[in-house]
């Protein structure tokens, strides 16, 4: 939806550019009974050049009657160009020539080369008509330009907004399909195992009790599976702003690996000096971007490996690197694995990595990454750090 004084404010600013004034308006205006005899010719004109153009005129899906109704909405156009007045009903009705443009498929070329097509047209025939001073004739010409210019600019700018909007929505809708896609494979998996346990222990007569123990925590672990799914979803759509305060980063530490489920094969190393400065952030969304690395660690050494959890002190803050041994990164997919919806992993909404960039600039932070496959990864965490007296590092 438009809003037709913010329009009419930049075709203002269009104006004032091209130094158009109400001498040029008047000038203008002065000739329209000058060109009004030679307005149908330029009209058909212009729709027969169109004609032999394909990739223009295919656009025109409605026959000989739609032509002709856009024939007379043409000669209409250009009466009102060469009468005004000039004010926002002016500018708006020109807005929408170039929102139209977009809704019938029109490439925004066309209707610039037509437009050059009537200016020499209309110039041409002010050159035949004009019967008073050549000087006068030079400034009318120069008033006229200015305004197809400005005509031309309105379009233009009108085009590229609806076109921009469109793609947009196009951009939302595809979005919005790849998610709905990523969230069904995420919940049907487990609930397709939590089915099949449920059937099995409805089904089974004398099940034995080591085997009910086994289904219960298959349904239990999906359960949290699809619940993380959800949530990782949740938090992505609805982070809310953070509450910076200082708080101990090798406890936030120590909580988010609590947090993370991991395996006894993985060695956990951390290292956080006791006389580092505290970080001074939201600690609760500095937890989900800690748990979320050290569960991206986890995912990537299922065989076991060795995870690292540095914090040091630096210039600028903070820094925490959150490294493993496992399978690394491809240069090809490094470059992608912060976007939304990508993700290297058999199962994920690729959703983590876009959380842990987003809550960090929240927090006045940031995320570095260093792969090498078959070696392991490193995720360098940048944060800003409380302030202590005497410190000239901040």
């Amino acid at each position: 939806m438009i809003d037709p004084d913010q329009v009419y404010r930049r075709y203002q600013e269009f104006q004032s550019y091209v130094g158009w004034t109400e001498e040029d308006a008047q000038r203008v205006q002065s000739l329209a009974p000058l060109l009004e005899p030679y307005l149908p010719a330029l009209v058909e004109d212009f729709y027969a050049e169109i004609a032999r153009h394909p990739e223009a005129h295919k656009v025109f899906v409605g026959g000989q009657t739609q032509i002709d109704r856009l024939k007379g909405s043409l000669l209409a156009w250009l009466r009102e160009l060469l009468t005004g007045p000039y004010d926002r009903e002016y500018v708006v009705r020109r807005w929408r020539v170039g929102a139209r443009h977009v809704e019938i498929g029109l490439d925004q070329v066309y209707p610039t080369l037509a437009l050059s097509r009537i200016r020499a047209g209309l110039v041409r025939a002010l050159g035949e008509s004009w019967a008073g001073d050549r000087r006068d004739l030079a400034a009318a010409v120069v008033s006229l330009n200015r305004l197809l210019d400005l005509d031309l600019a309105k379009i233009e700018h009108s085009y590229q907004a609806e076109h921009f909007a469109r793609l947009q929505r196009s951009e939302r809708l595809a979005n919005l399909g790849q998610i709905a896609g990523g969230v069904a494979h995420e919940l049907r998996n487990p609930l397709n195992v939590i089915s099949t346990s449920l059937y099995y222990l409805n089904s089974a007569s004398a099940a034995r009790t080591e085997k009910e123990a086994e289904h219960m925590r298959r349904m239990v672990r999906n359960v949290e599976l699809a619940n993380d799914a959800i949530t990782a979803l949740s938090n992505f759509a609805r982070m809310p702003s953070p509450e910076a305060r200082p708080f101990s980063l090798e406890q936030c530490v120590r909580d988010a690996l609590e947090d993370s489920g991991l395996p006894d094969g993985i060695e956990v190393v951390v290292s956080c000096r006791p006389d580092l400065p505290p970080p001074l952030a939201d600690r609760d969304q500095i937890r989900i971007v800690l748990s979320n690395l050290i569960r991206n660690a986890r995912d990537a050494m299922p065989e076991g490996g060795r995870l690292s959890i540095v914090g040091r002190s630096v210039e600028n803050g903070l820094e925490v690197d959150v490294t493993d041994t496992g399978v690394g990164i491809a240069s090809g997919d490094l470059v992608r694995i912060m976007e939304p919806l990508y993700s290297t992993k058999a199962r994920g909404l690729g959703l983590g990595l876009p959380l842990v960039r987003m809550i960090l600039e929240k927090n006045r932070g940031s995320l570095q990454v260093v792969s090498e496959l078959g070696r392991g990864s490193t995720f360098r965490v940048l944060l800003a750090a409380e302030e202590r007296a005497g410190d000239s590092t901040g």
